[in-house]
């Protein structure tokens, strides 16, 4: 029998970088992911790792972006305040085509705003958030489990794509409790993959560079069409996402995260009365999942799109579906959760609105 162990959000994601292979941590301190360096600075150095609390977010990110350059899997963590301090160095690491792991623990804002969960942070991710043309890889879980087992995904798809990875919560998975399955140890993916990028010394070889300062006309140019390729093939072949419910659903519910776990219990509620609800949760916010959501549409003319923001990820779902559709966006910013009852009545004014097929 597979045994499951009690963990805390943040504690399941720190276990899973280590898991992954991740042996240098770098960041500062903000609630609500401060779980996450306090459990890896008493972990790691018992492993032969290294933490170190830098003297911001800026110099956090920096760190990352040098130990990565040596082939290591290096990650950092905080939220939103201090991933935007992070955005220029982020976009440095999308420029060098170096990989690396940012977790952010999505708290309220603009601004400091305060410790309540949140979904504002999706902008911030999905669309690079530093200049210039580039996307993180951007993973979002929905459980606790999912924390641990995505942090091993980031890294993958990050050192396979050469490429910054997010791994996108609100507060409440970072804090929340649930059973989670550990991998056994001897699976675990403790040795990262070689490298031959990596600046490790010039012995024996010419010297190489990793840089994101292309002078030459239309030199940058072709890298960042070089770029695009890569994101292109980001869609073509790494979205993730969990449909549940669409062969004989009258209206679809896109949600992710925490959201997508409350719009279960909302779906078993409407079908009490009759109404048959689907869902769909994107796993991957970049690559979006943006064919199923078509395809869904083209079958499922209502879609309800709920998020614990104004509206962020609806977005992408507007991008995905064709104006003939019926779409439903219902928000809840700043903290605000939704419930099963306020998405049950959401769905029922879909529905209320015109005449049952």
């Amino acid at each position: 029998m597979t045994e499951k162990i009690l963990l805390k959000g943040n504690i399941a994601l720190a276990k899973g970088a280590i898991a992954a292979g991740c042996r240098y941590y770098f960041g500062y301190p903000i609630t609500p992911q401060n779980d996450i360096p306090e459990y890896l600075s008493a972990e790691l150095p018992k492993i032969g790792g290294t933490f170190i609390q830098a003297e911001s977010e800026i110099a956090s990110i920096n760190m990352v972006l040098g130990a990565s350059a040596s082939g290591v899997r290096a990650m950092t963590s905080s939220s939103g305040p201090g991933i935007s301090l992070m955005q220029e160095g982020m976009s440095y690491m999308a420029g060098s085509e170096l990989p690396g792991l940012v977790v952010n623990v999505m708290r309220v804002g603009p601004g400091l705003g305060g410790i309540a969960p949140t979904q504002g942070d999706y902008f911030q991710a999905t669309r690079g958030g530093g200049h210039g043309d580039y996307f993180n890889i951007v993973l979002a879980p929905a459980s606790v489990q999912e924390m641990f087992d995505l942090a091993i995904k980031a890294f993958e798809l990050s050192d396979k794509y050469r490429n910054p990875a997010m791994i996108l919560c609100d507060a409440i998975l970072g804090q929340m409790k649930e059973p989670v399955v550990l991998e056994e140890i001897s699976l675990w993916r403790i040795t990262p993959p070689s490298k031959s990028w990596a600046l490790t010394g010039a012995k024996g070889r010419k010297p190489q560079f990793l840089k994101t300062l292309y002078l030459s006309d239309g030199e940058q140019e072709a890298h960042n069409l070089e770029l695009k390729e890569k994101y292109d093939r980001l869609r073509e072949e790494e979205v993730l996402f969990e449909a549940k419910g669409l062969d004989d659903s009258e209206m679809v519910i896109v949600a992710f995260g925490t959201v997508s776990r409350i719009a279960k219990t909302a779906i078993q509620m409407a079908k009490t009365e009759g109404i048959r609800v689907g869902m769909i949760r994107p796993i991957t916010l970049f690559p979006f999942p943006t064919e199923v959501i078509r395809e869904t549409a083209k079958k499922i003319p209502r879609v309800l799109v709920v998020e614990m923001n104004t509206g962020q990820m609806l977005q992408d779902v507007k991008l995905s579906i064709e104006n003939s559709v019926k779409l439903r966006f219902y928000g809840r910013p700043g903290g605000g959760i939704p419930t099963p009852e306020d998405m049950l009545r959401e769905i029922r004014v879909m529905f209320d609105s015109d005449s049952r097929p």
